[in-house]
């Protein structure tokens, strides 16, 4: 007979596994144990009591006994909200203007870096030096349209001491807005510098001017004007519209308790993909199928813009991107934001005898042109005849109030 081995269970560990699990747990129990001694006790109890405390006042809120026979009064509820109401527009205010100094600095400083030696005055404005206005009117200009200025000092744009005079009581800025020729200092330039010498009226930027760089050019406008005045509103404006200050003064007013307003004639045109075509868009795909419109947008002869959203664009203008329309690019900008778009259509009445109905009615228009010029056809020897026969009264912006 065999002598009979000790049969092993299945089941069963080694000794060899199970000395190892031990010393394992050996050095888990001295790294916990040194963790709990680097712990400050005290603060240990703090965090407790105030975990504990938090979870007492969650539970029990704390009641003022003495106030318990006072019954709430609806008044002082609606007078708590109206104070909360306070407050939460005087810090939205503060923060608007934290970010219009950022926007003004920064502006000042891309000129001051980057602009010609016609712009470096504008350069070094200090942010204290920047006045408080109600709106600022770029008049957009170029080197050969000389002609259509001269057409507006003479009709509804005052000038001489009288532009000075609507700054300072008013607290309106007209500028002519152009920027230099592709060689500074050339005969168009100084042309330009004669012309600013004898009226004082031109707002020069860091911008070779050429019919394709319209949207770089009104980019740089408002940032240059944020940079220069604290206005509530910053308008642009063609130089072969009529404009009646003292309607479009009105008009802002209205909307002048809204951050973020677009306000213009709204419109939705085709996108042109053929090339060759006038406003032809070059980057047509972008916007969809063949025949496809545009977003909604403000019609560029005249368009105005609060406050924020001038800020919003000095501050993002190095990537905005710049489509071939310069009010395509405008309201492709603020798409995404929340901004209310306002469609006025006393920004674009008609020549006589449409704005002139209107007047007559008592309802002068904010602004004339025809839609078929795209401006007012012959400007030059028309602004005269749309003045007399549409205009509000050349003293109707001295009897506003704003």
């Amino acid at each position: 007979m065999g002598l009979n081995r000790p049969h092993k269970p299945s089941n069963g560990v080694s000794t060899r596994w199970v000395s190892i699990f031990c010393i394992a747990s050996f050095f888990l129990g001295v790294l916990v144990v040194n963790r709990l001694w680097a712990i400050d006790p005290v603060k240990m109890d703090e965090e407790a009591s105030s975990v504990k405390e938090h979870q007492l006042k969650m539970s029990h809120p704390v009641v003022n006994c003495e106030k318990m026979d006072t019954p709430v009064q609806a008044g002082d509820i609606l007078s708590q909200v109206a104070q909360t109401h306070d407050v939460i527009m005087t810090l939205d205010k503060t923060i608007s203007s934290l970010e219009m100094q950022l926007a003004a600095a920064r502006a000042v400083k891309a000129d001051s870096e980057e602009g010609s030696p016609m712009v470096s005055k504008s350069g070094t404005v200090h942010l204290k030096q920047r006045p408080k206005v109600f709106f600022v009117m770029g008049i957009i200009t170029a080197f050969s349209t000389r002609k259509r200025r001269e057409s507006i000092r003479e009709t509804w744009m005052p000038k001489g001491e009288e532009l000075k005079k609507l700054e300072t009581e008013k607290g309106i800025i007209l500028r002519f807005v152009i920027g230099h020729s592709a060689s500074p200092g050339g005969v168009l330039d100084r042309a330009i510098d004669a012309e600013e010498e004898q009226h004082k009226d031109f707002l020069r930027l860091n911008h070779i001017e050429g019919y394709h760089e319209l949207s770089s050019k009104t980019q740089i406008y408002f940032s240059t004007a944020v940079a220069r005045w604290d206005a509530d509103f910053y308008i642009k404006v063609d130089d072969d519209i009529h404009v009646n200050l003292g309607m479009v003064g009105s008009t802002l007013a209205r909307h002048r308790s809204k951050p973020r307003v677009y306000i213009g004639c709204m419109k939705s045109g085709p996108v042109l993909s053929q090339k060759g075509v006038k406003y032809h868009e070059p980057e047509y795909w972008k916007f969809g199928e063949e025949g496809n419109k545009y977003f909604r947008h403000a019609t560029g002869q005249i368009y105005a813009i609060s406050k924020d959203l001038a800020t919003y664009l000095s501050v993002n203008q190095r990537i905005l991107h710049r489509y071939a329309n310069e009010d395509v690019s405008l309201g492709s900008w603020f798409i995404g934001l929340d901004v209310e778009h306002i469609d006025d259509r006393s920004l674009c009445c008609g020549t006589p005898p449409d704005c002139e109905w209107k007047a007559q009615a008592g309802n002068p228009c904010a602004a004339s042109f025809d839609w078929t010029c795209s401006g007012i056809c012959k400007s030059v020897e028309r602004m005269e005849e749309v003045h007399q026969r549409c205009g509000e009264g050349d003293g109707a912006i001295w009897h506003t109030s704003f």
